[in-house]
């Protein structure tokens, strides 16, 4: 004898033929059948208006009608917006749409995604490790334009001519905006001069500049000073350093370095001129479109102005207090003192440098307001004659 089998068909059939037969209330079948009498109310009244063969079906759960469903007009101007800024998220997309219509209605963020990952414009990424955010070398003290501008290479890569590409890019820290990328084809200091020129000449002078630790910024001598970073201190610049293998200390800028990789260089133009036609597109729409989340979804330009210090035409004479003894750094990289050669460095050869005695015999040697070492006179009178002789450092 097999098991009698019953399915939720055959449960309803048997329920109606019951309560058709009038041998049993609504309650008393509710009660047999374990149901609420709302549910027994329910399946007789869907047989009465479709009969036993239709009103005894699964009905469909969905609304007629999803008033929250994003509009296809919407949909498709999200989709377009998207294959024009491939590398831009749901927030930026809503961003730029928004600001180029206010009356726009858009979903939010996470809608947008959804969206664009059912179209197969989002591909999915593997998660970057979050670290605890830290006290960054910024803070809080960046407070307007110009206040410090930050400078670095982006690595160099190969051209499609076979040719090496070295971009060297300058940054506004307060308002994120791109001051300059430019294609060159090494970074000696006589290759970066004119990249500064013309940016002191379209905006102005920083009060500081931050880069890192290599070459042309900075070098081994005293004070690490290059022959860029001397120039930048005559102009009133004074060079800031991150420490030696800490990238993260210039954070803001690096970040920029990212997207500006995965937008010009992959793959790499054929020439200079052509990569550099790429940078200038970057540049335009990274500075007038490209919302920017740590600006309130702001494109830079709303936040940068240009610098009210205007580029000198003659670079003036670094000036010190009377009570300062001035020396001039002479070929070679020396300056005389009491008779005795000092080495200083090849970056100040020709420049005037000060010394202000701090204690008897100890002297601190400073070029403008950027202390170098500290000169030891009694160490002197026990050398020879004519000896070079290094300071120690700061």
């Amino acid at each position: 004898m097999s098991w009698e089998t019953r399915d939720p068909m055959s449960e309803r059939a048997r329920f109606i033929e019951l309560y058709k037969s009038r041998q049993r209330t609504v309650a008393g079948l509710c009660r047999e059948f374990g149901i609420s009498r709302k549910t027994g109310y329910k399946w007789i009244q869907r047989v009465e208006l479709a009969g036993i063969a239709t009103g005894l079906l699964e009905h469909s759960r969905a609304p007629h009608e999803m008033p929250w469903q994003t509009p296809p007009e919407i949909q498709q101007l999200l989709v377009e917006a998207r294959k024009l800024h491939p590398s831009w998220g749901p927030r930026k997309l809503k961003a730029w749409l928004e600001d180029r219509d206010t009356a726009l209605e858009l979903p939010a963020p996470s809608t947008i995604g959804d969206l664009l990952k059912r179209e197969g414009l989002i591909r999915a990424r593997r998660r970057r490790l979050k670290h605890p955010p830290g006290k960054g070398p910024f803070g809080s003290q960046i407070l307007e334009p110009n206040q410090e501008w930050a400078v670095d290479f982006k690595g160099e890569f190969r051209l499609g001519d076979g040719r090496y590409c070295y971009p060297l890019t300058l940054t506004d820290a307060f308002s994120r905006y791109l001051l300059e990328v430019r294609a060159l084809e090494g970074t000696a200091g006589r290759r970066t001069r004119p990249f500064f020129e013309r940016a002191f000449r379209d905006f102005g002078l920083p009060w500081t500049i931050r880069s890192d630790n290599g070459t042309p910024f900075a070098s081994t001598g005293l004070g690490r000073l290059s022959a860029l970073s001397v120039w930048w201190i005559k102009l009133g610049i004074r060079p800031v350093r991150g420490r030696p293998h800490h990238p993260q200390d210039n954070g803001r800028h690096e970040r920029m370095h990212r997207t500006l990789k995965a937008e010009t260089t992959r793959p790499p133009a054929a020439e200079s001129q052509g990569q550099q036609d790429r940078f200038d597109a970057f540049r335009k729409e990274y500075n007038e479109e490209r919302p920017h989340e740590a600006l309130g979804q702001r494109p830079p330009v709303r936040l940068y102005r240009p610098s009210t210090r205007p580029y000198p035409t003659r670079i003036p004479q670094v000036e010190y207090p009377s009570y300062y003894e001035i020396r001039k750094v002479g070929s070679g990289g020396v300056f005389g003192w009491h008779g005795q050669p000092v080495f200083i460095g090849h970056s100040l050869i020709g420049e005037r440098i000060g010394l202000r005695e701090v204690q008897d015999g100890l002297w601190r040697v400073c070029f403008a307001d950027v202390e170098l070492g500290v000169l030891d006179a009694v160490k002197l009178k026990d050398r020879k004659t004519g000896k070079v002789l290094p300071m120690s450092p700061v």
